[in-house]
C-alpha cells in the first residue's frame, strides 16, 4: 500500500511538471526578433535570408505534439541543471578572433566532446561549401571557422561574408554580423539577399533609416521577395510610417495578410484606433476572418467605442478549428 501511495505521489509530481513545461513550451519559448515573431504568426516570412533550416522550422512549426511530449523532459533537465545542447551558446570576442585567423583553428562543438582541427588546405569555394553545410546543420563554431577561411582566401567571395554574418547573428554577435554583411555588399553591391541581411542587421540595431535605405534597394532588385518586403514593412513601422508599411506587407502576401500585419504592429505600439482601421479593412476583405473579428471586439471594448452591427457577428468563430489545427500539427 505504501509503495502504491509513493508511486501515486511521484506520478502526480511528474504530471505537474509536465503541464508546467508544456505551458512554458507553448508560451515562452520563442527566440529571435520580437517584431518578426509577431508577423510570422500570420505565416509571413521575415528576417535573414540564407538560413534555410530555420526558415523550414518556422514555417512548419515543427511537430507540435512531439514538442509537447518533450516539454516535461526538458523541465526535468533544467531542474537538475542539465545543459540544453540544442540551445545556441554565446561565443566570446576571443573566440571570434581565433575563428577569423586563416591558420589552423581548434573549436569545440556543443554536441561533440572531441575537438576538431580545420586547416586552410583546399580552395575558398570548398571552404564555403563546407561552411554552408555546417551552418545549415547548426554547427555554428565550425561554420564560422570554414567561412572565415573562405573569406580570407578570397576576400571578394561575397557569399562567404554573407553566410559568416548569418552565423555571427545566430551566435548573438550583431556587430560582427553587420561587419560581415558590409563586406559582402562591398564585394557584390547588387545582390538582393546580401542587402536584405545588412538591412535587417541595421534594423535590429535600431538604425532604422539606414535599414530602410538598404531594404528599399533590395526590394528594387527583388520586387517579389516576401522576406525583403516584410523586413521593409517592419522598419517602416519603427519609423511610424504605417501606411507605407502596409503597402509592403500587402505586396509581400496580399491585402488580407498585409492589413492584419499592419494592425498587429499598430496594436504593438499602442495605436489602437489606427489598428481598428486595418482590422476593419481585413474584415471587409474576409468577413469570416475570426482573428480580425476577435481583435475588433476587444479593441472596440477597450477604446469605449460602440461596435458596428455588421462588424463582429461571431467573435469566437473558427476558434475550435484553429485549436484542432494546432493539435493535429496542420
Amino acid at each position: 500500500m505504501l509503495k502504491r501511495r509513493l508511486l501515486a505521489v511521484l506520478i502526480a509530481i511528474g504530471i505537474t511538471f509536465g503541464v508546467t513545461a508544456m505551458w512554458s513550451a507553448m508560451t515562452f519559448e520563442r527566440e529571435g526578433d520580437a517584431d518578426v515573431n509577431f508577423i510570422e504568426e500570420s505565416g509571413s516570412e521575415a528576417g535573414l535570408e540564407g538560413s534555410e533550416t530555420s526558415r523550414v522550422e518556422k514555417k512548419s512549426g515543427g511537430n507540435k505534439v512531439a514538442k509537447l511530449f518533450k516539454a516535461p523532459f526538458k523541465a526535468f533537465g533544467k531542474l537538475f541543471g542539465r545543459k540544453d545542447d540544442n540551445k545556441l551558446q554565446r561565443m566570446t570576442e576571443e573566440d571570434a578572433e581565433k575563428f577569423e585567423s586563416v591558420g589552423v583553428a581548434r573549436v569545440e562543438d556543443g554536441t561533440d566532446s572531441e575537438q576538431k582541427k580545420f586547416s586552410v588546405s583546399g580552395s575558398a569555394r570548398e571552404h564555403l561549401d563546407a561552411g554552408r553545410a555546417l551552418l545549415l546543420n547548426g554547427r555554428l563554431n565550425q561554420a564560422i571557422t570554414e567561412l572565415s577561411t573562405a573569406a580570407s582566401l578570397d576576400p571578394k567571395l561575397a557569399e562567404a561574408h554573407n553566410l559568416l554574418g548569418v552565423a555571427f547573428d545566430k551566435k548573438g554577435m550583431p556587430e560582427r554580423a553587420r561587419e560581415s554583411y558590409e563586406r559582402a555588399v562591398k564585394a557584390q553591391p547588387e545582390d538582393a539577399q546580401t542587402l536584405n541581411n545588412l538591412g535587417f542587421s541595421l534594423y535590429q540595431n535600431g538604425n532604422y533609416r539606414a535599414a530602410i535605405d538598404k531594404l528599399k534597394r533590395a526590394a528594387k532588385l527583388a520586387p517579389a521577395d516576401e522576406r525583403i518586403l516584410n523586413n521593409l514593412g517592419l522598419a517602416l513601422c519603427r519609423m511610424g510610417k504605417f501606411d507605407d508599411a502596409y503597402k509592403n506587407f500587402a505586396r509581400a502576401a496580399g491585402p488580407l495578410t498585409g492589413s492584419l500585419n499592419t494592425a498587429k504592429m499598430l496594436e504593438r505600439f499602442a495605436r489602437e484606433e489606427e489598428a481598428i482601421k486595418y482590422y476593419e479593412m481585413a474584415r471587409r476583405i474576409d468577413p469570416n476572418n475570426s482573428f480580425a473579428q476577435r481583435r475588433l471586439a476587444d479593441l472596440y471594448q477597450r477604446t469605449g467605442k460602440a461596435v458596428p452591427v455588421d462588424t463582429v457577428q461571431n467573435p469566437f468563430a473558427g476558434v475550435a478549428t484553429e485549436a484542432t489545427a494546432v493539435i493535429s500539427g496542420r
